[in-house]
C-alpha cells in the first residue's frame, strides 16, 4: 500500500488527538470500546518490526500520554493493547499502528486470557 492509498496518511487534522515528533494518535474509527485509539508511526511502514529504534520509543511514549488522557476522559479499568503485523495476523491497513482499547468491568462474561482471545479457543486456560 503506498501513502496515497494509505487512509493513515491522510488523516484530516481535526481527527489527530495526540501528536508528537514521529507518532500520531485517533480515535478508533470501528472501536471496540469508548476511547479505543490508534498510535500510528508518522512514517509510513508497514511492518512493526522495521520500525527504528527511535519510532518504536516514540510509539510507546504517544500510547502512555493517550493512556493518561484517556483515564481522565473515561476511567477504565484496564487496557488491552495490539499490534497487527502481517495479514495473517488480522492487519488490514498496512501503516503500522498500534491499538490502545479502554477496558471497563463487566464488558465480556470472562476477560481472562486478554489478548489470547485473538485464537479462538485458546483465551481459557
Amino acid at each position: 500500500m503506498d501513502t496515497i492509498n494509505c487512509p493513515f496518511c491522510n488523516l484530516a487534522p481535526e481527527k489527530i488527538i495526540y501528536e508528537s515528533e514521529l507518532s500520531l494518535a485517533f480515535y478508533d474509527g470501528f472501536p471496540v470500546s469508548p476511547g479505543h485509539t490508534l498510535i500510528i508511526s508518522k512514517r509510513h511502514e508497514g511492518n512493526y518490526f522495521l520500525l527504528t529504534d527511535a519510532e518504536n520509543a516514540d510509539l510507546w511514549h504517544c500510547a502512555e500520554q493517550i493512556k493518561k488522557m484517556l483515564d481522565e476522559k473515561y476511567h477504565p479499568d484496564g487496557y488491552n493493547i495490539g499490534i497487527n503485523v502481517g495479514a495473517d495476523a488480522g492487519q488490514s491497513v498496512f501503516h503500522v499502528h498500534m491499538h490502545l482499547i479502554p477496558r471497563y468491568h463487566g464488558d465480556v462474561d470472562n476477560p481472562r486470557g486478554g489478548v489470547r482471545g485473538v485464537i479462538p479457543g485458546k483465551q481459557k486456560y
